[in-house]
């Protein structure tokens, strides 16, 4: 396997995901964002309510209807700031957790391509092919869900809740909870989903 010197080769934030919503209303559609903008600015929609009921109509749905609805409405905040800014506020006023969160990245940093994917309340490490891990900030530990399928609860590493690939976790109350076991767990997580 290839590996890279450093822990982490991409960061990505909302943005991508706006990128893909584009593709989708193109797709679904035949037109554009600027195009359906100018077809809004013609009817009288003061609400999203409003604007979702008159997309349906117009067959746009899913993805593609949120991107509108952002479009005319605002987006929320949390989609447009960076991945870092995502990263920051999870962590805000708790330079314990942060600690935690750099040491479990820097323990991928032999892996080979790991992306982090940033959102309001989490962090994903992502393969190339698929997320492998979750890093959830809790009151007063880090979460570590790992996407190991068919592995069962063992020692440190316990069921979870986090997210329906994600059925294991392993709790961190400090950098040093993030050991050689933590490293193992998260390697194979790694290369299970690459």
């Amino acid at each position: 396997m290839k590996t890279l010197s450093t822990a982490v080769t991409d960061t990505r934030d909302w943005s991508r995901n706006r990128q893909m919503w584009v593709r989708v209303l193109e797709n679904n559609t035949g037109k554009g964002v600027e195009e359906w903008m100018r077809r809004i600015a013609t009817v009288r929609v003061t609400s999203e309510s409003d604007l979702r009921a008159w997309l349906s109509k117009q067959g746009v749905r899913g993805y593609a209807q949120q991107l509108l609805i952002m479009e005319r409405f605002g987006y929320p905040d949390y989609l447009v700031a960076s991945a870092a800014e995502l990263i920051d506020r999870q962590y805000a006023g708790r330079p314990e957790l942060r600690a935690i969160y750099d040491k479990v990245l820097a323990s991928t940093r032999d892996f080979g391509a790991v992306a982090v994917q940033a959102r309001k309340t989490f962090v994903s490490l992502v393969t190339p092919r698929r997320t492998f891990a979750r890093v959830v900030p809790r009151a007063k530990r880090v979460e570590l869900g790992l996407r190991l399928d068919g592995q069962r609860p063992t020692g440190r590493l316990e069921s979870s809740t986090i997210h329906e690939t994600m059925r294991l976790q392993i709790g961190l109350e400090s950098r040093a909870d993030v050991d050689e076991e933590v490293t193992r767990w998260l390697r194979r997580a790694y290369q299970e989903n690459s």
